[in-house]
């Protein structure tokens, strides 16, 4: 796990997206805690009130649960809830700037389902 501090992305986001990215590889499993606020932040050398604000947000999107003098939890469910959400945020993000630069530069919809089609899924990039 790392943090990117050039990034435009604020360090408290960066540390949600992680614990979402473990989610869904299943690194963390439902129902399973989670590192604390201080272990977070001594891992990434960060204050631990970022920490916090990270796993905020992960509570504040039902990802996360806290349960009283014990830590925080991944809720039942967290995985389809980031699953749904990265789909959004792919659509939103990806697909509009993609599909625009497709229109600017003149490929049709056909060439591009062919160029998808043709992708090697197989390797890493």
């Amino acid at each position: 796990m790392n943090l990117k501090e050039n990034s435009n992305i604020p360090i408290y986001l960066q540390i949600a997206k992680l614990i979402e990215d473990q989610i869904l590889t299943k690194t963390i499993q439902e129902e399973e805690q989670v590192f604390s606020t201080n272990q977070l932040a001594k891992l990434f050398n960060i204050n631990a009130a970022t920490a916090l604000k990270g796993l905020n947000v992960l509570i504040d999107e039902n990802i996360l649960y806290k349960k009283r003098g014990v830590g925080m939890f991944v809720r039942k469910g967290a995985t389809e809830i980031v699953k749904k959400k990265r789909i959004k945020d792919f659509h939103d993000t990806y697909m509009k700037n993609m599909i625009s630069e497709v229109k600017k530069i003149g490929i049709s919809k056909e060439e591009l389902v062919m160029m998808i089609n043709e992708w090697d899924w197989s390797e890493e990039r």
